[in-house]
């Protein structure tokens, strides 16, 4: 398979600047999406004081942020596929700015609460339309590159979250802090009105059927009738949820109260993990883009590595993890976003473009669910348990043994599907004069 990765298929967009800068918007869009959606993630602890609530009622913005998000995925990309990215980004950013600005207004847990789903809803519009895009802008082959850089982009909005989000937090308050960062959505809001387009012209895709119950049905059972589609959720939903819940919202509480670190240092080893991110999905994405066959064993690599770490963190005899496995553990934790990337490497090749946006949607569900579950698992063993962290954070090994086992069952079937689908392209190239 790693042939088929260099080949360009007809009728594949050239790239180019123009794609490069049209893209760029896009990818704009997502990075401040990140930067909305994880800055609960640092301001956890303040967020408590300021609602008065304990663990469970805390981690209920989180998860209800990502109930909303997985929630939308399915619909989203259906209406990706149908309306196309431009339509759909709009209104993802106008949500997620509505969303941002009444966080920072927000006069009790319930309103907050309001604001975080109107947030995820947003959100949850901008990360399928990003691929999607690419796939509009630029060649097939580049596919997994793409998908991985913007995948770093969207970490870096995780790292403007945990550096200047932090200090400005507690240097400037909440209101200032929430409502000064939604003028990043007005910002990019601006740019994707006067410069985003769907498309470079001649790739226009061939127009949309009727829309409709029979459609719905038809795009989610064929894209979920491929392998591939599922195999890429699973992946997705058991490499990513690791370092999202531990992002989201549980790693300050856990290094602060549980291993006595200042929250500088907290901050320090959760921009670790964003930094790790960043260079490991260029890895990822340059050996995919070069040797498909690659895929499952980084996925399931990535998967046994942050099982290990956790155990050696969680089993430890001391009261506090030393600082060297705390360092460990979150450089490990940066593989988990690029890992969960190679989801999207199964299904792009398992679905035709029209319901690529679709199959997406199932596979960006996987994480999310993943996350949310273990959002939800933490935040109840903690107040069950009287703030036990190695307790409550052992639900990570359930999710990770689901998932695990449905990677191995799909990752022989998906194959066999994808040489299939090889052999018949080839086929259909060969010419035989008349």
């Amino acid at each position: 398979m790693s042939g088929a990765a260099s080949v360009t298929l007809p009728g594949d967009p050239p790239g180019g600047r123009r794609a490069t800068w049209v893209w760029g918007i896009g990818v704009a869009v997502y990075f401040v999406a990140v930067i909305f959606r994880t800055s609960l993630g640092v301001a956890g602890l303040d967020a408590a004081d300021r609602f008065h609530v304990n663990a469970s009622a805390l981690s209920t913005f989180s998860i209800l942020q990502l109930l909303v998000y997985a929630g939308m995925q399915i619909p989203v990309g259906l209406m990706v596929d149908r309306l196309g990215t431009k339509k759909v980004l709009t209104l993802g950013v106008i949500l997620f700015t509505i969303g941002q600005l009444g966080f920072a207004f927000s006069p009790s847990y319930g309103t907050a609460l309001a604001s975080r789903a109107l947030l995820g809803c947003g959100d949850a519009m901008t990360f399928i339309s990003v691929l999607r895009l690419g796939t509009r802008w630029f060649p097939a082959r580049r596919g997994p590159m793409i998908a991985q850089i913007a995948a770093l982009f969207g970490m870096a909005g995780n790292l403007v979250s945990t550096i200047f989000i932090s200090r400005t937090l507690h240097g400037l308050g909440w209101t200032t802090t929430f409502a000064g960062s939604a003028l990043a959505g007005v910002f990019v809001l601006v740019l994707m009105l006067l410069f985003l387009k769907d498309h470079p012209e001649g790739h226009e895709p061939p127009p949309a059927e009727h829309a409709g119950g029979a459609y719905v049905r038809r795009q989610i059972a064929e894209s979920w009738r491929e392998p591939g589609t599922r195999l890429g959720m699973w992946v997705h939903f058991t490499t990513q949820f690791p370092a999202m819940f531990f992002l989201l919202l549980w790693g300050m509480p856990f290094l602060v109260e549980a291993q006595g670190l200042s929250r500088a240092v907290a901050g320090e080893l959760l921009t670790l993990i964003v930094l790790s991110n960043m260079v490991v999905g260029l890895v990822y994405g340059q050996v995919i883009a070069r040797h498909h066959a690659a895929r499952a064993p980084l996925a399931l690599g990535t998967v046994a590595a942050t099982a290990l770490v956790w155990a050696t963190v969680l089993l430890h005899s001391g009261a506090h993890a030393p600082m060297w496995l705390l360092i460990t553990l979150c450089a490990v934790l940066g593989s988990c976003g690029p890992a969960s990337m190679i989801g999207f490497d199964f299904a792009r090749p398992a679905n035709p473009p029209e319901r690529q946006g679709t199959a997406s949607g199932i596979v960006n569900m996987g994480g999310f669910v993943a996350s949310m579950t273990t959002l939800f698992a933490v935040g109840v063993l903690l107040d069950a348990t009287g703030d036990n962290y190695r307790i409550a954070f052992s639900s990570v090994f359930v999710l990770e043994a689901v998932g695990a086992v449905q990677i191995l069952r799909l990752r022989a079937r998906t194959a066999r599907r994808e040489r299939e689908r090889l052999v018949a392209s080839r086929v259909e190239a060969v010419h035989v004069p008349v």
